[in-house]
C-alpha cells in the first residue's frame, strides 16, 4: 500500500505543457505582434480612463466609479493571460509548474466573476439613473457604489477560492499537455485522471449563479429601460438613450455569449480548438473594446480628455 502511494507521488504531474493560441511556425510571429500591440492598446486605453475619471471632478460620478472599476479589472485581466499567449506564441509550447498554473487559474476567476458582477452593477446603474432618476442621488449614494463594488471583488474571490481548490485537488498523472493558452477550467478538467463529476458540479452551480444571476440583472435593468425610453416624448432622448444602451448590450451580449458557452456545461469541453477561439473574445477583444464603447463614445469623457490634451 505504501510502495503504491508513493508510485502515484512520483507519478504526479509537476508542470504542465502549454501548447498556446498557435504551434504553426509560420504564423507565429505576425500573431505575436498583432497580440502584443492589443496588450499595450489595452493598457494604454483603460490607464488613461483611470487618470481622466481620478483627475477630474466633473467624472466624480457613480458611472464612472464603476466604469474605473472595469478599466483596472481589464488591465488586470490581460495582465493574467495575455503574457502566456504571447510566450507560447514567441517561444512555441512551453512548460509552466504546477503552483503557477493554479494561482493563473485563480486569478482568471476571481477576475471573470468580478467582471460579471461589475456589468450587473453598471447595468442598475444606468436603470435607476433613466427609471428612477429623482432617486437616483439616494440608491446610488456612495456607500451603495462601494458596497457594489466591493461584493464585486470579493464575491468573485470566494468563487475563485471554492473552484480552485477543488480543481488543484484532482490527481493529474499525465500526459500534461494543456491546448490552451492559458490555464482555463475545462482543460485542466480534461487532464484530470481522477473522478471530477464533484468538480463539474461545483464549476456549474457557481457559473449558474455567478454568470446566469447576473445575465439576468443585466437584462431586466436594460429591459425596463427600453420600456422607460420608449415612453419618453422626445425623440433626441430616445436616440441619446437608446444609443447608450445599444452599446453597453453590445459589451455584455459578446462577453456573457463567449463565456456562458465555455463555462455553463455540466461537462468538459472536447473542441479545444473553438474554446481557445471564444477565449481570445472575452480574455483579448472585450477588454480592448470596453473603454472605446463606455467611455471614448461618452461626450462627458471627450470633454475631459479634450481638456487635458489641451485640445480647443
Amino acid at each position: 500500500m505504501e510502495r503504491s502511494l508513493e508510485l502515484v507521488n512520483m507519478t504526479r504531474v509537476q508542470e504542465f505543457v502549454l501548447l498556446g493560441l498557435s504551434t504553426r511556425p509560420d504564423i507565429r510571429d505576425v500573431l505575436f505582434a498583432i497580440f502584443l500591440t492589443l496588450y499595450l492598446l489595452t493598457l494604454l486605453e483603460n490607464t488613461l480612463i483611470i487618470y481622466l475619471i481620478c483627475s477630474h471632478i466633473e467624472l466624480h460620478k457613480p458611472m464612472y466609479f464603476f466604469l474605473g472599476n472595469l478599466s483596472c479589472l481589464e488591465m488586470c485581466y490581460v495582465s493574467v493571460t495575455m503574457p502566456s499567449l504571447l510566450m507560447g506564441l514567441w517561444t512555441g509550447p512551453y512548460h509552466i509548474s504546477f503552483t503557477i498554473c493554479m494561482t493563473q487559474l485563480f486569478f482568471f476567476i476571481v477576475l471573470i466573476c468580478t467582471e460579471c458582477t461589475l456589468l450587473a452593477s453598471m447595468a442598475y446603474d444606468r436603470y435607476v439613473a433613466i427609471c428612477r432618476p429623482l432617486h437616483y442621488p439616494l440608491l446610488m449614494r456612495p456607500q451603495v457604489c462601494l458596497g457594489l463594488a466591493l461584493s464585486s471583488w470579493l464575491g468573485g474571490m470566494l468563487v475563485s477560492v471554492a473552484k480552485t481548490t477543488c480543481i488543484a485537488s484532482l490527481s493529474y498523472c499525465g500526459p500534461n499537455v494543456l491546448n490552451q493558452f492559458f490555464c482555463d477550467v475545462s482543460p485542466l478538467l480534461n487532464l484530470s485522471c481522477t473522478h471530477v463529476a464533484l468538480t463539474e458540479l461545483v464549476d456549474f452551480i457557481s457559473a449558474i449563479v455567478i454568470f446566469c444571476g447576473t445575465l439576468l440583472v443585466a437584462l431586466a435593468s436594460y429591459s425596463a429601460i427600453v420600456v422607460a425610453v420608449l415612453r419618453m416624448p422626445s425623440a433626441a432622448a430616445q436616440r441619446k438613450a437608446f444609443s447608450t444602451c445599444a452599446s453597453h448590450l453590445i459589451v455584455v451580449g459578446i462577453f456573457y455569449s463567449a463565456a456562458l458557452f465555455i463555462y455553463c456545461r455540466p461537462s468538459r469541453i472536447k473542441s479545444m480548438d473553438l474554446n481557445k477561439v471564444l477565449s481570445v473574445i472575452y480574455t483579448v477583444v472585450t477588454p480592448m473594446c470596453n473603454p472605446i464603447i463606455y467611455c471614448l463614445r461618452n461626450k462627458e469623457v471627450h470633454v475631459v480628455l479634450r481638456k487635458t490634451l489641451h485640445w480647443p
